[in-house]
Protein backbone atom coordinates (compact mmCIF):
# COMPACT_ATOMS: atom_id res chain seq x y z
CA UNK A 1 0.00 0.00 0.00
CA UNK A 2 1.67 3.20 -1.00
CA UNK A 3 1.24 6.64 0.72
CA UNK A 4 0.70 9.78 -1.06
CA UNK A 5 3.91 12.01 0.42
CA UNK A 6 1.55 15.10 1.80
CA UNK A 7 3.86 18.82 0.10
CA UNK A 8 6.06 20.18 3.51
CA UNK A 9 3.76 23.34 3.57
CA UNK A 10 0.99 21.22 4.08
CA UNK A 11 1.72 18.11 6.43
CA UNK A 12 -0.67 18.41 9.80
CA UNK A 13 1.09 17.30 13.32
CA UNK A 14 -0.21 13.89 13.91
CA UNK A 15 0.34 13.04 17.43
CA UNK A 16 0.69 8.91 18.15
CA UNK A 17 0.59 7.89 21.99
CA UNK A 18 1.85 4.79 23.11
CA UNK A 19 4.40 5.37 20.98
CA UNK A 20 6.86 1.96 22.39
CA UNK A 21 3.85 -0.35 22.12
CA UNK A 22 3.71 -2.52 19.11
CA UNK A 23 1.26 -0.77 17.35
CA UNK A 24 2.69 2.79 18.41
CA UNK A 25 6.20 1.58 17.66
CA UNK A 26 4.72 0.47 13.19
CA UNK A 27 2.83 4.09 13.16
CA UNK A 28 5.61 6.62 14.53
CA UNK A 29 7.40 4.68 10.96
CA UNK A 30 4.24 4.61 8.91
CA UNK A 31 2.70 7.73 9.19
CA UNK A 32 6.03 9.62 8.35
CA UNK A 33 4.80 9.99 4.92
CA UNK A 34 1.46 12.36 6.13
CA UNK A 35 3.16 14.84 8.59
CA UNK A 36 4.85 15.71 11.49
CA UNK A 37 5.03 13.03 13.64
CA UNK A 38 4.88 13.65 17.48
CA UNK A 39 5.43 10.19 19.39
CA UNK A 40 4.74 10.17 23.69
CA UNK A 41 5.61 7.03 25.55
CA UNK A 42 4.05 6.66 28.35
CA UNK A 43 7.14 7.98 30.69
CA UNK A 44 6.01 11.25 28.26
CA UNK A 45 2.47 11.56 29.06
CA UNK A 46 0.77 9.28 31.81
CA UNK A 47 -3.00 9.08 31.04
CA UNK A 48 -3.98 9.00 34.26
CA UNK A 49 -3.27 12.37 34.44
CA UNK A 50 -5.91 14.42 32.95
CA UNK A 51 -4.25 17.72 33.71
CA UNK A 52 -1.37 16.19 31.62
CA UNK A 53 -3.55 15.41 28.80
CA UNK A 54 -4.93 18.44 28.21
CA UNK A 55 -1.87 20.40 28.37
CA UNK A 56 0.27 18.45 25.82
CA UNK A 57 -2.87 18.57 23.14
CA UNK A 58 -3.01 22.23 23.74
CA UNK A 59 0.90 22.62 23.87
CA UNK A 60 1.23 20.42 20.15
CA UNK A 61 -2.57 20.94 18.53
CA UNK A 62 -2.20 17.84 16.65
CA UNK A 63 -4.72 17.78 13.56
CA UNK A 64 -4.77 13.66 14.27
CA UNK A 65 -4.58 12.25 17.40
CA UNK A 66 -3.97 8.38 17.20
CA UNK A 67 -4.29 6.42 20.76
CA UNK A 68 -2.43 3.47 20.38
CA UNK A 69 -1.85 3.33 24.40
CA UNK A 70 -3.61 1.22 26.50
CA UNK A 71 -3.75 -0.92 30.15
CA UNK A 72 -3.58 -4.66 28.20
CA UNK A 73 -2.52 -6.73 31.06
CA UNK A 74 -5.81 -8.60 30.88
CA UNK A 75 -5.18 -10.70 33.97
CA UNK A 76 -3.52 -8.10 36.46
CA UNK A 77 -6.44 -5.56 35.43
CA UNK A 78 -9.19 -8.07 37.74
CA UNK A 79 -7.03 -7.13 40.44
CA UNK A 80 -6.31 -3.75 39.21
CA UNK A 81 -9.58 -2.14 38.17
CA UNK A 82 -8.87 1.64 39.11
CA UNK A 83 -5.90 1.72 36.41
CA UNK A 84 -7.32 0.04 33.82
CA UNK A 85 -10.63 2.42 33.68
CA UNK A 86 -8.60 5.39 33.84
CA UNK A 87 -6.08 4.58 31.03
CA UNK A 88 -8.78 2.88 28.73
CA UNK A 89 -12.11 4.25 29.89
CA UNK A 90 -11.20 7.72 31.38
CA UNK A 91 -8.55 8.80 28.90
CA UNK A 92 -9.87 7.99 25.92
CA UNK A 93 -12.95 10.49 26.65
CA UNK A 94 -10.37 13.15 27.41
CA UNK A 95 -8.74 12.66 24.08
CA UNK A 96 -11.63 12.84 22.25
CA UNK A 97 -12.68 16.09 24.16
CA UNK A 98 -9.70 17.77 23.31
CA UNK A 99 -10.13 16.38 19.62
CA UNK A 100 -13.37 17.69 19.39
CA UNK A 101 -12.48 21.50 20.66
CA UNK A 102 -9.62 21.60 17.77
CA UNK A 103 -11.32 20.14 15.29
CA UNK A 104 -8.60 17.01 15.12
CA UNK A 105 -9.63 13.69 13.80
CA UNK A 106 -9.11 10.76 16.85
CA UNK A 107 -8.51 7.39 16.18
CA UNK A 108 -8.79 5.06 18.93
CA UNK A 109 -7.88 1.37 19.17
CA UNK A 110 -10.58 -1.24 21.01
CA UNK A 111 -10.25 -4.81 21.07
CA UNK A 112 -12.37 -8.08 20.44
CA UNK A 113 -12.67 -8.72 24.48
CA UNK A 114 -15.87 -6.53 24.54
CA UNK A 115 -17.67 -9.26 23.39
CA UNK A 116 -18.57 -12.24 25.59
CA UNK A 117 -16.86 -14.57 23.11
CA UNK A 118 -20.11 -16.82 23.12
CA UNK A 119 -20.68 -16.52 19.13
CA UNK A 120 -20.27 -18.44 16.47
CA UNK A 121 -20.36 -16.80 13.68
CA UNK A 122 -18.16 -13.17 13.44
CA UNK A 123 -19.36 -10.40 15.81
CA UNK A 124 -19.95 -6.77 13.36
CA UNK A 125 -20.23 -3.65 14.79
CA UNK A 126 -23.97 -4.21 15.24
CA UNK A 127 -23.55 -6.84 17.47
CA UNK A 128 -24.20 -6.07 21.43
CA UNK A 129 -21.12 -5.80 23.85
CA UNK A 130 -20.67 -8.31 27.11
CA UNK A 131 -17.49 -8.12 27.87
CA UNK A 132 -16.56 -10.67 30.96
CA UNK A 133 -13.59 -9.15 32.24
CA UNK A 134 -11.85 -5.75 33.81
CA UNK A 135 -10.56 -5.13 30.45
CA UNK A 136 -12.86 -5.40 28.07
CA UNK A 137 -15.26 -3.44 30.50
CA UNK A 138 -12.41 -0.70 30.84
CA UNK A 139 -12.23 -0.90 26.61
CA UNK A 140 -15.75 -0.77 25.99
CA UNK A 141 -16.38 2.20 28.62
CA UNK A 142 -13.63 4.21 26.22
CA UNK A 143 -15.18 3.42 23.41
CA UNK A 144 -18.62 4.84 24.67
CA UNK A 145 -16.55 7.85 25.66
CA UNK A 146 -15.20 8.57 22.44
CA UNK A 147 -18.08 8.06 20.51
CA UNK A 148 -20.22 9.99 22.90
CA UNK A 149 -18.41 13.03 22.83
CA UNK A 150 -19.42 13.77 18.77
CA UNK A 151 -16.10 14.25 17.75
CA UNK A 152 -14.47 13.20 14.22
CA UNK A 153 -13.36 9.66 15.40
CA UNK A 154 -12.40 6.05 14.42
CA UNK A 155 -12.56 3.25 16.73
CA UNK A 156 -10.93 0.26 15.21
CA UNK A 157 -11.15 -2.68 16.98
CA UNK A 158 -8.05 -5.02 16.37
CA UNK A 159 -7.58 -8.77 18.08
CA UNK A 160 -4.72 -11.24 18.66
CA UNK A 161 -2.13 -8.40 18.01
CA UNK A 162 1.59 -9.53 18.01
CA UNK A 163 4.80 -7.96 16.24
CA UNK A 164 8.19 -8.65 15.56
CA UNK A 165 8.86 -6.25 18.74
CA UNK A 166 7.67 -6.13 22.44
CA UNK A 167 6.14 -9.53 24.98
CA UNK A 168 3.67 -11.54 22.30
CA UNK A 169 2.34 -14.40 21.44
CA UNK A 170 4.45 -15.17 18.29
CA UNK A 171 7.85 -14.16 20.33
CA UNK A 172 6.76 -16.38 23.08
CA UNK A 173 6.14 -19.39 20.99
CA UNK A 174 9.31 -18.26 19.24
CA UNK A 175 11.39 -18.63 22.25
CA UNK A 176 9.76 -21.59 24.01
CA UNK A 177 10.17 -23.33 20.45
CA UNK A 178 13.85 -23.46 21.13
CA UNK A 179 13.85 -24.52 25.02
CA UNK A 180 11.45 -27.18 24.91
CA UNK A 181 10.37 -30.20 23.50
CA UNK A 182 6.54 -30.15 23.49
CA UNK A 183 4.68 -27.10 24.01
CA UNK A 184 0.70 -27.36 25.15
CA UNK A 185 -1.47 -24.29 23.24
CA UNK A 186 -5.02 -23.21 24.66
CA UNK A 187 -6.96 -24.55 20.96
CA UNK A 188 -10.62 -24.28 21.61
CA UNK A 189 -10.08 -19.99 21.15
CA UNK A 190 -10.73 -18.93 18.04
CA UNK A 191 -9.76 -15.52 16.83
CA UNK A 192 -8.07 -13.63 13.45
CA UNK A 193 -3.78 -13.34 14.16
CA UNK A 194 -3.18 -9.47 13.17
CA UNK A 195 -0.06 -7.95 12.77
CA UNK A 196 1.31 -4.86 14.35
CA UNK A 197 2.45 -3.32 10.74
CA UNK A 198 -0.82 -4.21 9.07
CA UNK A 199 -2.89 -2.20 11.56
CA UNK A 200 -0.41 0.66 11.13
CA UNK A 201 -0.54 0.67 7.55
CA UNK A 202 -4.43 0.39 7.66
CA UNK A 203 -4.20 2.84 10.09
CA UNK A 204 -2.06 5.41 7.54
CA UNK A 205 -4.82 4.58 4.84
CA UNK A 206 -7.38 5.74 6.97
CA UNK A 207 -5.33 9.09 8.03
CA UNK A 208 -4.48 9.66 4.19
CA UNK A 209 -8.51 9.40 3.53
CA UNK A 210 -9.76 12.04 6.25
CA UNK A 211 -6.53 14.22 5.17
CA UNK A 212 -7.75 14.25 1.79
CA UNK A 213 -11.10 15.07 2.67
CA UNK A 214 -10.26 18.16 4.78
CA UNK A 215 -8.02 19.40 1.87
CA UNK A 216 -10.51 18.89 -1.30
CA UNK A 217 -13.80 19.09 0.36
CA UNK A 218 -14.27 15.35 -0.70
CA UNK A 219 -16.43 12.74 1.74
CA UNK A 220 -14.63 10.89 4.79
CA UNK A 221 -15.49 7.44 5.67
CA UNK A 222 -18.08 8.08 8.32
CA UNK A 223 -17.29 8.15 11.95
CA UNK A 224 -17.59 5.18 14.53
CA UNK A 225 -16.86 1.76 15.53
CA UNK A 226 -14.99 -0.47 12.49
CA UNK A 227 -13.10 -3.88 12.85
CA UNK A 228 -10.26 -4.31 11.78
CA UNK A 229 -9.11 -7.92 11.27
CA UNK A 230 -8.34 -10.73 8.43
CA UNK A 231 -10.60 -12.51 6.61
CA UNK A 232 -10.12 -15.78 8.46
CA UNK A 233 -9.15 -17.14 11.87
CA UNK A 234 -7.61 -19.76 13.72
CA UNK A 235 -7.02 -21.27 16.91
CA UNK A 236 -3.72 -20.26 19.09
CA UNK A 237 -2.90 -24.23 18.75
CA UNK A 238 -3.07 -23.25 14.80
CA UNK A 239 -1.57 -19.99 15.54
CA UNK A 240 1.75 -21.56 17.48
CA UNK A 241 1.74 -24.49 15.11
CA UNK A 242 2.30 -22.41 11.96
CA UNK A 243 4.87 -20.23 13.67
CA UNK A 244 6.49 -23.40 14.64
CA UNK A 245 6.77 -24.92 10.67
CA UNK A 246 8.19 -21.53 9.63
CA UNK A 247 10.55 -21.09 12.41
CA UNK A 248 14.53 -22.22 10.94
CA UNK A 249 15.40 -24.87 13.29
CA UNK A 250 19.10 -25.84 13.88
CA UNK A 251 19.67 -29.15 12.20
CA UNK A 252 20.32 -31.08 15.78
CA UNK A 253 16.76 -30.31 16.98
CA UNK A 254 14.22 -31.55 16.59
CA UNK A 255 10.80 -28.97 15.64
CA UNK A 256 9.19 -29.03 19.29
CA UNK A 257 5.62 -31.03 18.90
CA UNK A 258 2.90 -28.87 19.12
CA UNK A 259 -0.36 -30.21 21.56
CA UNK A 260 -3.78 -28.91 21.31
CA UNK A 261 -5.26 -28.36 25.02
CA UNK A 262 -8.79 -27.00 26.28
CA UNK A 263 -9.37 -23.74 28.20
CA UNK A 264 -10.12 -25.39 31.01
CA UNK A 265 -6.60 -27.28 31.11
CA UNK A 266 -4.56 -23.38 30.73
CA UNK A 267 -6.79 -21.66 33.68
CA UNK A 268 -5.99 -17.50 33.44
CA UNK A 269 -7.37 -14.75 36.12
CA UNK A 270 -9.35 -13.28 33.08
CA UNK A 271 -12.16 -15.06 31.21
CA UNK A 272 -10.76 -15.30 27.61
CA UNK A 273 -13.21 -15.56 24.94
CA UNK A 274 -13.59 -18.53 22.79
CA UNK A 275 -15.05 -16.60 19.78
CA UNK A 276 -13.06 -13.51 19.18
CA UNK A 277 -13.74 -13.56 15.48
CA UNK A 278 -14.54 -9.93 14.06
CA UNK A 279 -15.96 -9.17 10.71
CA UNK A 280 -14.47 -6.35 8.71
CA UNK A 281 -16.70 -5.52 5.89
CA UNK A 282 -17.44 -2.58 7.27
CA UNK A 283 -13.71 -1.13 7.28
CA UNK A 284 -13.22 -2.71 3.82
CA UNK A 285 -16.67 -0.92 2.18
CA UNK A 286 -15.76 2.17 3.44
CA UNK A 287 -12.01 2.61 3.41
CA UNK A 288 -11.77 0.51 0.50
CA UNK A 289 -8.84 -1.73 3.06
CA UNK A 290 -8.76 -4.98 3.56
CA UNK A 291 -6.17 -6.53 5.52
CA UNK A 292 -4.24 -9.57 4.51
CA UNK A 293 -5.23 -13.74 5.47
CA UNK A 294 -3.38 -14.20 8.82
CA UNK A 295 -0.57 -16.57 7.25
CA UNK A 296 0.23 -13.92 4.87
CA UNK A 297 0.77 -12.18 7.79
CA UNK A 298 2.83 -14.17 9.86
CA UNK A 299 4.70 -15.48 6.81
CA UNK A 300 5.32 -11.29 5.76
CA UNK A 301 6.08 -10.60 9.62
CA UNK A 302 8.80 -13.43 9.93
CA UNK A 303 10.11 -13.14 7.11
CA UNK A 304 10.96 -9.35 7.60
CA UNK A 305 9.42 -8.45 4.47
CA UNK A 306 7.38 -5.27 4.04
Amino acid sequence: MNLARIPEERRPCLLVLGARGQVGWELVRTLASLGEVRALDHASLDLTDTVAIRAVIGAIAPGVIINAAAYTQVDRAETEPTIAHRVNGDAPGILAAEAARSGALLIHYSTDYVFDGTGSQPYTERDLPGPRTVYGASKLRGDQAVLERGVEAYVFRVGWVYGRRGRNFLNTIQRLAREREELSVVGDQHGGPTWSRAIARATARAVELWLRSRRDGSAAPARGIYHMAPPDHTTWHGFASEIIDALPMPDARKRPQVKSISSVEYPTLAVRPAWSVLDARLLREAFGLQLPPWRTQLSRCMGGGA
